[in-house]
């Protein structure tokens, strides 16, 4: 389905509750999305389903929003196409279902040598959003393509970097993901992204693209709670 069909479904269709999906914190839907003669399936999180957290404010749905755009600024399309959307349980966000192999996940990943490259865009993608929450699990096998899902605890304004992807340690920063992030930096955010974030976490973004790319390596192994719980 091309991209501003699935965005006009997920956008406009009626939604039906399937079910809860199972192992989430917070609460996170399987829906039906039916508009016309178009049926697809979504993910949705509605903000009344998230539980409260000390360092992050209410609305960890805008952020799942706000990585979509991150990922298609890059240019990298690691995110499922994800939007806002007033649902059966409120304001939330929905993200198209990818059907993807469950069985696999990082750990899995990892040991298949034509993964690297897509991983390492992963890797890069949350030192630059400062994702607090990168679980083996998260990353998911549609055919060929890996998707990253579940970045609801992204773009903090302080380090926040808890991720099971510590491979590439040291290792260089391809070029081809250095070259991006550069274009990324030296263009103004897009407005629908920068609206998603407050001033501070914007430019502490920006801040953290830039470092990257002078630092032209993946930075060192995690200290203290550098690893999410659980790790899958």
């Amino acid at each position: 389905m091309a991209a501003t069909e699935a965005i006009d479904v997920l956008s406009r269709g009626t939604l039906t509750v399937k079910g809860r999906l199972p192992w989430s914190s917070n609460a996170t839907l399987l829906v039906e999305a039916t508009l016309d003669d178009v049926t697809m399936l979504g993910v949705y999180k509605p903000m009344r389903g998230e539980r409260p957290l000390w360092d992050f404010p209410r609305g960890l749905f805008r952020r799942e929003i706000a990585a979509w755009h991150l990922s298609e600024a890059l240019g990298w399309g690691l995110v499922p196409l994800t939007i806002p959307r007033d649902g059966p349980h409120g304001e939330g966000s929905i993200q198209q279902f990818v059907d993807a192999d469950f069985e696999q996940h990082y750990f899995t990943l990892r040991e298949v040598p034509a993964h690297q490259e897509t991983l390492q865009r992963i890797c890069a993608f949350d030192l630059v959003a400062n994702n607090a929450d990168r679980k083996s699990g998260h990353c998911l096998l549609v055919g060929e393509s890996i998707y990253a899902i579940d970045q609801g605890l992204c773009f903090h304004v302080e380090p926040k970097l808890r991720t099971v992807i510590w491979d590439f340690v040291s290792q260089p920063v391809p070029e081809p993901i250095l070259a991006d992030l550069r274009r990324f930096v030296s263009q103004p955010l897009p407005e629908a992204l920068s609206e998603l974030l407050d001033a501070d976490e914007c430019r502490a973004l920006r801040a953290r693209a830039r470092a990257l790319v002078r630092k032209g390596c993946f930075p060192g192994d995690a200290v203290g709670d550098g690893y999410p719980w659980p790790l899958v």
